[in-house]
């Protein structure tokens, strides 16, 4: 199967859906520090949540457009370890991935979650690990207002989810039903069922995935995600993580589109990150 014959995805953005955050499980069961063990300058890193967030990070259509008009045309491996984000943006990249003129390969290292899995489906060839996973859902947003306003968030979130589905069924041959029971469910697919299912073609071997040590914009999310599994709101989440940081981290990129955070966070800060984290698991 070929990225050409798959579905394209709607591009825009309903004004009603232009707030949207990450589900706090997703990002608990998230690893910023599973990497590719080797890369070369024909591979894109996404590493980081989908869209620009609100320390200014993230993987954009815009980085990963610029990185493909870099390699122009030659054969790109993608490599993915991401709890999605934005759906838009992913829709965005996946469009970019599907009508790139050399090979996609997709290789899902760690997580490809939400968006990211609408990004891995645009492979030519898709390899994923073992231990890793994808996850489909509906498309999550955060939306308030009065009934007229949550119905008409409902309505334009609709039209999103039935082009996500037809892209999941097109590239595993799953009819659109049973695609939709996944989403509905939240579904997370490990690396064999995958293979099984469809939405991989063959498991990576463990040598390609290193576990490295996380990243200050990974070790931010994980606290991120346990201060909302606590039920802590999002304005004080800010608050919280903006004190223990003392600086946040700003966007950098490099060729291969991939995200890094800023290099002035102080070690003692990134100690105290660690610390809370583990105080939030016991």
């Amino acid at each position: 199967m070929t990225i050409k014959s798959l579905p394209a995805a709607p591009v825009g953005r309903p004004a009603a859906l232009k707030n949207r955050d990450l589900p706090a499980a997703t990002l608990a069961r998230w690893d910023g520090s599973i990497k590719a063990a080797n890369t070369d300058d024909n591979s894109i890193s996404i590493f980081d949540v989908i869209g620009a967030d609100y320390w200014g990070d993230g993987v954009t259509a815009s980085r990963i457009a610029g990185a493909l008009r870099s390699l122009g045309g030659a054969d790109v491996t993608v490599n993915i370890n991401s709890p999605g984000g934005d759906m838009f943006e992913g829709l965005a990249i996946y469009n970019l991935l599907r009508e790139y003129q050399g090979k996609v390969t997709v290789k899902v290292l760690g997580l490809a979650a939400s968006a990211a899995s609408v990004i891995a489906m645009a492979g030519d060839d898709i390899q994923i690990g073992r231990g890793a996973f994808l996850m489909i859902h509906n498309c999550w947003v955060i939306a308030m207002g009065n009934r007229h306003d949550l119905s008409q968030a409902a309505s334009d979130m609709e039209p999103f989810d039935q082009a996500m589905a037809d892209i999941y069924s097109a590239r595993t041959g799953l009819s659109n039903q049973d695609i939709a029971n996944m989403m509905d469910g939240e579904t997370y697919i490990g690396g064999s069922d995958a293979v099984e299912k469809g939405f991989a073609d063959r498991l990576l071997s463990a040598d390609e995935i290193s576990d490295g040590d996380d990243s200050p914009s990974a070790a931010l999310r994980k606290i991120d995600a346990l201060l909302a599994k606590s039920e802590t709101p999002r304005s004080e989440r800010r608050k919280l993580l903006k004190a223990l940081t003392g600086s946040m981290p700003s966007a950098t990129s490099d060729k291969t589109g991939t995200p890094s955070a800023a290099e002035n966070i102080n070690p003692e800060n990134l100690a105290q990150l660690k610390n809370a984290i583990a105080a939030f698991g016991n």
